[in-house]
């Protein structure tokens, strides 16, 4: 096995992880029921909007929609950021948020105290960022939702943390204006999943580039 190809497979299972992790905060996040991350009132706002009129259109297929759309534009764009990780994330997604809410259903609901689900939503968030930072990392692709982000930080250049933050409140006020429904969870998530990521991107970056360099080097 080449080298390129032994790293190239070694980032596609961190970026693996870094989905694990970061659809157990999603996961968390929307256990607690107390409003839909920004992408998703977007989101739903299309759907409300465009579900009268095609009948057959669903949440899940207009969210699959969406992602593809973005993942043209940024074909035309600058293809170099759809890398087979993106489609990773977009097939795995789903079903790991769907295993950890079987697994954590029972403990984590609506029933639960209120300051007990804002905990838990918070600490949904801080997985969500730190998961989010190891698949970006990993430069083997991201989701098309967080790409959006990492477009517009590296292009303009500006730091990630804000960046991530003015593109989840366009998320949330144009899916507002259009039905999506807006919860303090979702406030909570615009504002803490970006910031949080900002903190955790060298670190993650740092911790990939050792944990690389070591596996690679053990197996010569």
């Amino acid at each position: 096995m080449k080298r390129s190809l032994r790293e190239y497979i070694l980032r596609l299972l961190f970026l693996l992880i870094g989905l694990v992790i970061a659809h157990l905060g999603v996961t968390l996040f929307l256990l607690t029921d107390l409003g839909a991350d920004p992408f998703n009132v977007f989101i739903q706002g299309i759907f409300r909007t465009l579900g009268p009129l095609l009948p057959v259109l669903t949440h899940g297929y207009t969210h699959a929609a969406v992602c593809i759309l973005i993942m043209f534009i940024l074909l035309f764009l600058d293809r170099s950021y759809i890398k087979a990780g993106t489609l990773v994330c977009m097939i795995f997604g789903g079903p790991i948020i769907d295993l950890f809410t079987r697994l954590l259903g029972t403990f984590i609901h609506p029933g639960n105290p209120f300051v007990l689900r804002l905990f838990t939503l918070a600490l949904g968030c801080i997985i969500l960022a730190f998961g989010m930072t190891i698949v970006i990392k990993s430069d083997a692709g991201t989701g098309p939702n967080d790409l959006v982000a990492i477009v517009l930080s590296e292009k303009l250049p500006r730091p990630f943390g804000p960046v991530r933050i003015l593109v989840d409140i366009c998320f949330v006020a144009s899916g507002f204006l259009m039905g999506g429904a807006v919860g303090i969870g979702t406030i909570i998530s615009a504002f803490l999943v970006g910031p949080v990521a900002g903190i955790f991107l060298p670190y993650s970056e740092k911790l990939i580039r050792t944990q690389l360099r070591l596996l690679i080097n053990s197996k010569q």
